[in-house]
């Protein structure tokens, strides 16, 4: 699915997204707004915004989003935004999509206020809404507290180092399929769609959210760089995910205890973290987070067996083969 060519086919609507996201920013503040401008102008790959106004179209009965689409699909690319901002203070990052951080540049505090106020810009405009806005408010403010427990969660087996794969599961749910499931739920209700197709898009963008992670996780052993992220990113933050958890079922208990010793141990070890991605390389655990996504990218085509044939559901099951076979 390449962004040009799904922008050029959303047309009008895709115009009024990015006009949507102009205004919902627009600031007075010099510094604020400037920064904010260059945010947008860094798009980004802009997949939640899509799969909302795609969602919608999959779902009118005339084939074509509302308003009120448009308004959703602005507020979850500025959620997803908002919460990247608030990242890369705690993650302490430097650069993002080969630009430096707004933290970089400006220190961590600007960072979090610039995040707050993309957050607060996003509610104020789903709540702009005039009859779907507060149901459609709910949805969000899920995602938001998913968001925050995930990252907890995720803090705490980094300390512990015993994370299982019903927990790695948990939290990439958390922090990354909720927000796809808000994408597109937001776009069914944004034209009033059945509750059946709102639940089979629900559980589609779950399933793609998944295994989209997934593939991103599996790039951090093996290809990170076309992310413009080196590899082992994940290691040095002592997060154990799928391509680990799969290595580590080809060792006896002993092996694991040590390996998860290691990653436990990794900030005063950095050496630990090639060994560990041998380790994962040696026992195929590529393969087997590989054969995960796999299998829920399967699981989301399925899932839009409900929706009626046409050129967005189309365009949805294509966005789901895409993340599948993604190499960057």
């Amino acid at each position: 699915m390449l962004r040009e060519e799904i922008q050029a086919w959303l047309g009008e609507d895709w115009k009024a997204l990015e006009a949507s996201l102009a205004a919902s920013l627009r600031s007075d503040i010099a510094l604020l707004d400037a920064t904010n401008a260059s945010l947008l102008s860094q798009g980004g790959k802009r997949i939640r915004p899509i799969l909302a106004l795609l969602s919608a179209r999959a779902c009118a009965p005339d084939g074509k989003a509302t308003q009120d689409s448009v308004r959703f699909a602005a507020a979850v690319e500025m959620l997803h935004n908002a919460t990247l901002l608030h990242d890369d203070v705690a993650d302490g990052s430097a650069e993002r999509r080969g630009h430096p951080t707004v933290m970089r540049l400006l220190g961590p505090a600007a960072s979090v206020l610039i995040g707050d106020f993309w957050l607060v810009r996003c509610m104020d405009t789903v709540l702009s809404a005039p009859e779907r806005g507060n149901a459609v408010l709910r949805v969000f403010s899920k995602t938001l507290a998913d968001l925050a427990e995930g990252e907890m969660l995720q803090m705490e087996k980094a300390g512990l180092g015993d994370t299982t794969e019903a927990e790695y599961m948990r939290i990439i749910y958390a922090k990354t399929a909720s927000m796809f499931e808000t994408a597109c739920v937001s776009g069914a209700m944004s034209v009033d769609a059945p509750a059946g197709w709102v639940d089979a898009l629900r559980e589609y963008a779950r399933c793609l959210g998944l295994a989209f992670q997934i593939r991103d996780d599996i790039l951090d052993y093996d290809g990170g760089q076309a992310l413009g992220k080196p590899t082992g990113v994940d290691l040095r933050e002592k997060k154990i995910t799928l391509p680990l958890l799969g290595a580590l079922l080809q060792v006896d208990d002993a092996c694991g205890r040590e390996i998860r010793r290691m990653v436990r141990e990794i900030d005063g070890y950095p050496e630990y973290c090639a060994q560990i991605r041998e380790f994962v390389l040696a026992r195929d655990g590529i393969a087997y987070a590989a054969a995960r996504a796999d299998e829920l990218t399967g699981q989301a085509v399925k899932a839009l067996a409900p929706l009626p044939r046409s050129e967005a559901r189309d365009r949805l099951e294509a966005a789901a083969l895409a993340a599948a076979a993604r190499k960057a």
